[in-house]
């Protein structure tokens, strides 16, 4: 009992919770975890180790938020769906390690349809974003200020937002693009490339940020060259997508442009 009641205290001394904070019984805490003033942490959450929360956040329910993130003031985390088909089943909410997520930033747990909404490892996640229902976003990937989502949208690795940017439900966005702020995007943004605009609209390879992360440079040429036979010129998606496969170099890459292509349901902007 008595290294039983000692660990205990060990362990209470190794994170700081402000006396205003209200933490449901049910909620697990790691260590080195700050909690900031009238933050309330509902059921069924768990917060990994060294994660700083600010204050007035809410994290509602059901949520899992990894070691070494940072909750800033006024966040909303866990909330049920704003969709009308909820019936309030189980649902979750999971964010990975060491992101970070800015004042005021909503974000809900899934629905029946997948049952849950992720967030990678390693983002940014801006002031006044809201993350839908059933949403999937990978490592990485930067969403600027109040970027606005429909539910069941899928953001890929390395991908970044700009802000004020509202996106279509069921839309997904490949790793490694850029959407240029205030765009509306109804369909899919292939990986690799910029797009921007209202409506939006391709504006080329996203060179500058592939250069950044040491792309090599023969790959580079290899998705400019599938961007000429997509975009600049005279065929279809059917006859680009055979040409580009007899033509091009078959990295990685290409191989991931190629297929995201062919299984978008949605259509891929041009």
């Amino acid at each position: 009992m008595e290294g039983g009641t000692h660990l205990s205290t060990t362990v209470e001394t190794l994170r700081d919770i402000h006396p205003t904070a209200v933490i449901d019984p049910s909620a697990e805490i790691g260590v080195g975890v700050r909690i900031g003033p009238y933050t309330i942490i509902g059921p069924n959450v768990v917060i990994g180790d060294g994660t700083e929360i600010g204050s007035h956040v809410l994290v509602e329910r059901n949520t899992i938020i990894g070691m070494g993130c940072r909750i800033h003031h006024g966040a909303v985390l866990g909330s049920d769906p704003q969709d009308l088909k909820y019936a309030g089943e189980p649902s979750d909410l999971v964010i990975g390690d060491r992101t970070v997520i800015r004042e005021y930033a909503t974000l809900n747990r899934g629905t029946a349809a997948r049952g849950r909404t992720e967030v990678g490892s390693d983002c940014l996640v801006m002031a006044y974003v809201h993350i839908a229902h059933d949403c999937v976003i990978g490592d990485h990937v930067v969403l600027a200020n109040a970027v606005n989502m429909g539910g069941h949208v899928v953001i890929e690795d390395w991908a970044s937002v700009g802000g004020v940017t509202a996106i279509h439900q069921f839309v997904r966005i490949g790793c490694h693009a850029f959407v240029g702020g205030a765009s509306r995007v109804q369909k899919d943004v292939p990986p690799y490339m910029r797009a921007a605009g209202n409506p939006i609209e391709l504006a080329g390879l996203n060179t500058v940020g592939l250069q950044r992360r040491g792309m090599p440079e023969v790959v580079r040429r290899e998705l400019k060259r599938a961007y000429r036979l997509f975009f600049n010129s005279t065929l279809n998606v059917s006859q680009a997508l055979e040409r580009a496969r007899e033509e091009l170099k078959p990295f990685p890459e290409i191989q991931r442009f190629l297929t995201f292509v062919e299984e978008s349901e949605r259509g891929i902007i041009l």
